[in-house]
C-alpha cells in the first residue's frame, strides 16, 4: 500500500525556518518525481518544488526560490523541504506527492499519490 506522510509543520515567526519531511512507504522513491505543493486558505493548491529521483534535477517556483531547498534521503525513503526566511504568505497546508512516471513538472494532475498535508503557519 502506497503511503506518504508529511511532518514538520508548525507555527513559526517571520524569518524563521522549518524542515518538512515526506516519508514514503509501500514503494521506493528511487525512480519517481516527488513534488511539494501548498494550499493557502481560499486559494488553489500550487506546486512549489520537485525533485526528480532518476537524475536529481530539482525545480523551485519563483515564490520560494533561494529560500527553500528540496532534498532526498534514499536510505530513509524520505524527501525533505528545508524552508528558511519564512514569510506570512508562506502560511498554508503543505503536501507532498508522487509522480510515478518520474516526469519533471508541477502539474497537479500527473501526481498519483498524495499525503495528508501538514500545516505551516508563519506569524508573529
Amino acid at each position: 500500500q502506497v503511503q506518504l506522510v508529511e511532518s514538520g509543520g508548525g507555527l513559526v515567526q517571520p524569518g524563521g525556518s522549518l524542515r518538512l519531511s515526506c516519508a514514503a512507504s509501500g514503494f521506493s522513491l528511487d525512480y519517481h518525481t516527488i513534488g511539494w505543493f501548498r494550499q493557502a486558505p481560499g486559494k488553489e493548491r500550487e506546486g512549489i518544488s520537485y525533485i526528480r529521483s532518476r537524475d536529481g534535477i530539482t525545480y523551485y517556483a519563483d515564490s520560494i526560490k533561494c529560500r527553500f531547498t528540496i532534498s532526498r534521503d534514499t536510505a530513509k525513503n524520505t524527501v525533505y523541504l528545508q524552508m528558511k526566511s519564512l514569510k506570512p504568505e508562506d502560511t498554508a497546508v503543505y503536501y507532498c506527492a508522487i509522480d510515478v512516471s518520474g516526469r519533471g513538472s508541477l502539474r497537479r494532475d500527473i501526481y498519483e499519490y498524495w499525503g495528508q498535508g501538514t500545516q505551516v503557519t508563519v506569524s508573529s
